[in-house]
């Protein structure tokens, strides 16, 4: 049976402001820390869902990892490269082709 509770800790440690989280416990407290309208963001609502959901039902620690990484990076915009990759056709032959 999954172990339940909060003092299960995260399969790898979540780095913030200088400040490790260990644990569930370690990232509720870090989220009630946060001002109040940091803290009434909808991302980081989900995210307390999420942690008070596997530390009571047991669920896997990676569900809460993922909502407080997403909380953290909600600002993060990745750039758009209307270039991308370059298509490979006319540059390869088939071997029948040779």
């Amino acid at each position: 049976m999954t172990e339940r509770g909060w003092r299960r800790p995260f399969d790898e440690p979540i780095e913030v402001d200088g400040r490790k989280l260990v644990t569930l416990l370690d990232a509720g407290e870090y989220i009630a820390s946060l001002p109040k309208k940091e803290h009434a963001a909808p991302e980081w609502q989900a995210t307390m869902q999420a942690l008070i959901l596997v530390a009571e039902s047991g669920g896997p620690t990676m569900l809460a990892r993922i909502g407080i990484m997403r909380a953290l990076n909600r600002h993060y915009v990745p750039e758009f490269n209307p270039k991308g990759k370059e298509p490979h056709w006319g540059r390869r032959k088939l071997k029948r082709d040779q």
